[in-house]
């Protein structure tokens, strides 16, 4: 019996912490300069903002599509904010009222009229190692 609780135990805590990886693939990348950054958030309250990213991934550009990968992500619910950094700064390049001058991009939904999606509009699952397809 006690055997049985342990192994239920340790299967039950493997569960909980198990890290997966989250592939990014984006599509329309418009040139190889530069680079293109992801950042993965897990909460309504820490939803873009640069401070608050849960984890984030980088890779140069590739003209087309680039892949990120973003690994040691727990079992949860999360959120994703991309742009494409063309000129390589490692920030998001915004006009003088805030707008981004560079191209941004969401898991599950697009830029609104009048600003960026919520997050429970961008938000998906992660319980295994997870692909997920965003156009720029």
């Amino acid at each position: 019996m006690k055997i049985k609780l342990l192994t239920y135990f340790f299967l039950f805590s493997a569960l909980c912490f198990a890290q997966n990886k989250i592939t990014v693939n984006i599509k329309d990348v418009p040139s190889s300069k530069g680079k293109v950054s992801v950042a993965v958030y897990k909460s309504d309250d820490s939803f873009l903002k640069f401070d608050q990213v849960f984890v984030s991934g980088t890779a140069e550009a590739i003209e087309g599509t680039t892949i990120v990968e973003v690994k040691e992500v727990p079992n949860g619910e999360y959120a994703i904010a991309l742009f494409y950094d063309e000129n390589g700064n490692n920030e998001l390049d915004t006009n003088w009222l805030g707008i981004p001058k560079e191209k941004v991009a969401f898991s599950k939904a697009k830029m609104r009229a009048f600003g960026p999606p919520k997050y429970k509009d961008c938000a998906f699952k992660v319980y295994e190692d997870t692909a997920i397809s965003i156009s720029l």
